[in-house]
């Protein structure tokens, strides 16, 4: 059905249905934030008040600490800093993340969802973000905190630091495991293996969207659903580099002179 004027009898029943449902921000909404930033506030000062938290002796810049760890909120950055070139986990991938959130407006095209709580009507969108954040952020925060110790190694929980602690790991790079020894043949060889997991990731992720989001892949412009693309490879690559250092010992899949992936 469709309505010429803005007063007819559908819309305003339809208005009046709406305003019906509606709750104003004051007091409904306003007066239960402010009695929980109440009680998180007392929470935090009687938490600061109790715990010991004794200071340490000056800072000496003739001896560094072992482990020595960023504050807590950066300790994801830390922890990428062992798979990617500093550049690229200090720069580039916190860039990255910072433009993808921004653009999430932008690329968003699936009206449900505006104004309540919804799982059935959003898993792509709320499914993502909680690998992004929980999976992939959370997660990297709580191995920097709990599992790296002393000299940056891996200590599960319940062993004990051990600052004399040595381990040999022989680190290698993919091109090195084929064989490959000439500068332009690794640069060659990786520029293909990371286009071939863009390709083929790509193809892998059109046919889940197109199969079980239909209705949002047929509102995505070519941009929109290119952008989309290429920031949830990359954060999926995070995860896969992540495995390919920590359980078979590989460095870099792509060497240059310029940059290492």
């Amino acid at each position: 059905m469709t309505c010429s004027s803005g007063n007819s009898k559908p819309i305003r029943r339809w208005r009046k249905r709406i305003t019906a449902k509606r709750v104003h921000v004051w007091p409904f909404l306003l007066r239960v934030e402010f009695l929980a930033a109440i009680i998180v506030t007392i929470i935090l000062m009687v938490w600061s008040i109790t715990l010991n938290a004794p200071l340490e002796e000056p800072a000496n810049p003739n001896l560094t600490m072992n482990p020595a760890k960023a504050p807590w909120y950066f300790l994801g950055l830390q922890e990428m800093l062992v798979y990617f070139d500093p550049w690229i986990a200090g720069v580039v991938m916190p860039t990255l993340i910072i433009i993808g959130l921004m653009v999430i407006p932008y690329i968003d095209t699936n009206p449900l969802g505006c104004g309540y709580y919804t799982w059935k009507q959003r898993k792509f969108a709320i499914g993502t973000f909680l690998f992004g954040f929980i999976i992939l952020w959370v997660s990297m925060i709580f191995i920097g905190t709990f599992i790296r110790g002393p000299g940056w190694q891996w200590f599960w929980p319940g062993q004990t630091w051990d600052h004399n602690r040595l381990i040999y790991e022989v680190n290698r790079d993919l091109p090195d495991i084929f064989g490959i020894t000439s500068n332009w043949a690794k640069g060659v060889f990786g520029a293909i293996v990371v286009g071939g997991y863009f390709t083929l990731g790509g193809l892998a992720v059109n046919a889940f969207f197109r199969r079980h989001n239909a209705k949002d892949f047929k509102r995505m412009s070519l941009l929109q659903y290119s952008i989309m693309m290429t920031f949830f490879l990359t954060m999926v690559a995070l995860p896969i580099k992540m495995g390919l250092r920590l359980l078979f010992h590989i460095k870099y899949v792509w060497i240059t002179p310029w940059f290492n992936v």
